[in-house]
């Protein structure tokens, strides 16, 4: 049994431990707050442009369009969009664990993949792989639409240039505070939107007059989209990830009071071993000298 010094030690250790993770859980519940009000507040940007992406690209001949090239597949590249800072449980590795099956799957097909790995956690965990291009680290802090704008410009060169056939985002979507779903989603080539709307409440290409015309319209818009795609996926990811840490702060504080309770139990059981031996010493003693 270990001496009562031991257990107390361990005792105040674990409590300290258990201050720092309850700290933590507020501080994430805090970010959490201000990250899901910037995801929100995106969402009508992003569902407005997806409808007129929809109403410019129903009717029209989407193979005119370089970002809509539909061609055979040889080469695939994975942005993959993951947190700067850990401690978050396993938010990060069930994105990266998507990535590798989706490696997998392309190179048993004979296909050849890069990464755009977007946060220092995802680039940690893929650099081994020798399949990384474009390491974006540090920026999911402090992220910005600007940022947003450069990765979707980069990809966007290597599509037009023939040097990816096809692009694929992945990243930790929020789902709820308490549920964080890491997803695939196709990039690029950029396919026509389908309207979530019921077929009779559907808005027609026809029922608008476009100046300049919809093809030049729809050739301005489509870089647009990207960032806004791309953007979209930095903001769940940046409300998962806070989601996230505070569930796995909860589980630690929990953790830490259990193992407190476990430990005082030792430690009581420990001195009362003690008192016990004292007092055979005691008895021991004063028999001894009748």
């Amino acid at each position: 049994m270990p001496s009562l010094k031991e257990v107390k030690t361990k005792i105040t250790g674990v409590k300290k431990t258990s201050q720092i993770t309850k700290a933590m859980n507020m501080v994430a519940a805090s970010r959490l707050r201000g990250a899901q009000d910037k995801m929100e507040s995106f969402r009508p940007y992003a569902s407005k442009f997806s409808e007129a992406m929809s109403n410019l690209s129903g009717g029209g001949n989407t193979n005119a369009f370089p970002l809509m090239d539909v061609r055979d597949v040889k080469t695939v590249e994975l942005i993959v969009v993951t947190s700067d800072r850990g401690l978050c449980g396993s938010f990060n590795a069930n994105v990266v664990k998507l990535t590798e099956k989706k490696m997998a799957q392309y190179r048993a097909e004979g296909k050849k993949v890069s990464l755009i790995c977007i946060g220092k956690k995802g680039y940690q965990l893929l650099r081994k792989s020798g399949a990384v291009r474009e390491n974006y680290s540090d920026i999911m802090a402090h992220f910005s639409i600007n940022n947003a704008r450069e990765i979707a410009s980069d990809v966007a060169d290597n599509f037009l240039k023939g040097t990816a056939d096809k692009v694929e985002i992945i990243y930790g979507a929020f789902k709820s505070v308490a549920v964080q779903a890491p997803v695939a989603e196709d990039l690029l080539p950029i396919q026509p939107v389908v309207s979530s709307e019921p077929a009779g409440e559907q808005t027609m290409s026809g029922d608008y007059i476009y100046e300049p015309s919809s093809e030049e319209i729809m050739d301005a818009m489509q870089p647009l989209y990207l960032n806004v795609l791309v953007y979209h996926a930095m903001l769940e990811v940046g409300a998962s990830e806070h989601a996230a840490r505070m569930t796995a702060m909860d589980n630690a504080t929990t953790a830490c009071r259990d193992i407190v309770s476990n430990l005082t139990i030792v430690y009581n059981k420990a001195r009362q071993a003690a008192v016990t031996n004292e007092l055979m010493d005691i008895v021991g003693g004063a028999e001894a000298l009748k």
